[in-house]
């Protein structure tokens, strides 16, 4: 038993115990905050016992599972999954927390239904960073897949059949083809050592020695997987539909944490285990991720839902850091590890706002709201404090990794990485936009202030229009605390998460540089 494995058992153990309380709303919400808060808290013994200057898997388990093939459950951990694991164990209480208040369920839907597949969400993504063996990560890669399909389908909007079915879709056929490359690998190992293998380090060996074009095809299979799951342009057109039907919560975990499986799989697998075609293939990611970032940042321009708003600026932000990695320079490949970790917290802390934001209006609307500021000033900040830290303001926690980005990519793709700036600069302009369309200008819409007009009707309070919304209650302060203290401590002192990502890219790029 090692610390992985009780982080993956706590979840799930709630989980079980969470789909027998359908009938107590109150008992379900109560539970599933008691096990994700204990998950929170057995994260930090399990991040002192990591070293960062120890081996690249640590926290090792490995279990027989199919012995004639070679497959084991096995799970360990370097310092990028460490981090993944910590923020989901982060997430999930914020999300548990704010059911009730950003979330409310549909009627006739349980508060144990809901959160069961919370905690099995958690369990599961938490299985798939630290799987070391590759048949099991494609296990888990699909399996993580049926909750959010439910969580989208069952709870999310009108809308939230088609994009349950679309997320669903485009995931699985890429696992698919993953699947593929992955038995292409095992029957590298079989001519290679005489018996196959799914064993991540043992692959690593021996794939990397395998000719170009044969490394080239099984790259193809890997990454078309996690571009679709990061998601890149043009494999990226599920998110926003999912984001935009998703409820506020499963928003955050899908935009927070999941889509990092695709840009986690990069470093994970693609580049250690395809050296020479992740640089012969490089300058096609490249394109790829520049496109993104503009494509991206446009379209944020022209959405009218805040949700899908935020689906298009992940979309370039996910471009920029797929632009760190495939740039093969360290200190962009460490600025693209760290920003995985303060997207996480910026994207989920602004994706929470908004859902308190809609919460109190009604709509998701960008058109419904104005002038928020000016009966919610509390929200109004917390909502500026998330838009700054996802547009990298320095003294937020996503402008280091942004500068790492920036300043290692010019020295080796000095053009691409112009275009990826001109690119951010826009979806931060827009980041900037739509605070100013929600929270400033005159107060706007019979939903936030409760008197007669459309909305769109601009009121004077000082007239004597009745105030109809509040501010943040303790509650919502709670559950924005914990994002707001490490936004802040994270832009002045990172180290902690410099130290325990870099010695895991260096690793990495080692390992792409010594490939023929």
């Amino acid at each position: 038993m090692t610390w992985l494995l009780i982080l993956i058992l706590v979840p799930l153990a709630g989980s079980l115990v969470l789909a027998f309380l359908k009938g107590n709303d109150r008992a379900a919400v109560l539970t599933a905050l008691a096990f994700s808060i204990l998950e929170l808290l057995l994260i930090i013994p399990f991040w002192l016992s990591y070293s960062p200057s120890g081996a690249r898997l640590q926290m090792t388990s490995s279990f027989d599972w199919i012995p004639s093939f070679g497959v084991h459950i096995s799970f360990g951990t370097d310092g990028i999954s460490l981090v993944m694991i910590a923020v989901i164990a982060l997430l999930v209480p914020i999300v548990v927390g704010g059911l009730g208040t950003m979330d409310k369920l549909p009627p006739g839907r349980s508060a144990g239904g809901f959160l069961s597949l919370i905690l099995l969400q958690e369990a599961l993504t938490i299985g798939v960073f630290a799987a070391t063996d590759v048949f099991l990560f494609y296990v888990l890669f699909e399996i993580m897949l049926i909750p959010m399909y439910f969580l989208i389908g069952g709870y999310g909007g009108a809308n939230r059949q088609y994009a349950a079915v679309k997320f669903f879709l485009y995931s699985f056929l890429g696992g698919l083809i993953m699947l593929a490359s992955a038995i292409g690998a095992y029957s590298l190992a079989v001519d290679k050592l005489g018996h196959g293998t799914f064993d991540w380090a043992t692959l690593v060996t021996v794939v990397r020695d395998a000719p170009l074009s044969t490394q080239i095809w099984l790259f193809l299979g890997f990454f078309l997987a996690f571009a679709i799951k990061a998601p890149l342009v043009p494999f990226h057109t599920w998110l926003p539909d999912a984001a935009g039907e998703a409820p506020i919560g499963v928003a955050v975990l899908l935009v927070g944490v999941l889509d990092k499986v695709g840009t986690f799989g990069f470093l994970r697998y693609c580049l250690p285990m395809f050296p020479d075609a992740s640089r012969t293939l490089a300058p096609l990611v490249l394109v790829l991720s520049v496109i993104g970032v503009l494509y991206g940042s446009i379209l944020a321009a022209g959405q009218r839902d805040m949700k899908r708003f935020i689906a298009y600026v992940s979309i370039a932000h996910f471009g920029f850091i797929s632009l760190g990695i495939f740039a093969f320079n360290e200190q962009a490949m460490v600025g693209s590890a760290t920003y995985m970790l303060n997207h996480s917290l910026a994207t989920g802390m602004l994706i929470v706002v908004i859902g308190l934001v809609i919460a109190r209006g009604g709509s998701s609307k960008i058109s419904d709201y104005g002038g928020m500021a000016k009966v919610t000033p509390l929200l109004a900040g917390m909502f500026l404090l998330a838009g700054l830290s996802t547009l990298s303001l320095p003294g937020t926690n996503s402008f280091v990794s942004e500068f790492l980005v920036l300043i290692g990519a010019f020295v080796d793709q000095p053009v691409y990485t112009i275009l990826a700036t001109v690119g951010m600069v826009l979806a931060a302009a827009y980041v900037l936009w739509l605070y100013q369309r929600v929270m400033q200008g005159p107060v706007r819409g019979d939903a936030l202030v409760g008197v007669g007009g459309g909305p769109g009707t601009a009121i004077a309070p000082e007239l004597g229009a009745k105030k109809a919304i509040r501010d943040l209650n303790g509650r919502e302060i709670a559950i924005l605390a914990p994002l707001v203290v490490l936004i802040i401590v994270l832009g002045f002192y990172p180290k902690p998460v410099l130290d325990t990502v870099t010695p895991t890219v260096q690793q990495t790029l080692s390992a792409v540089q010594g490939g023929k």
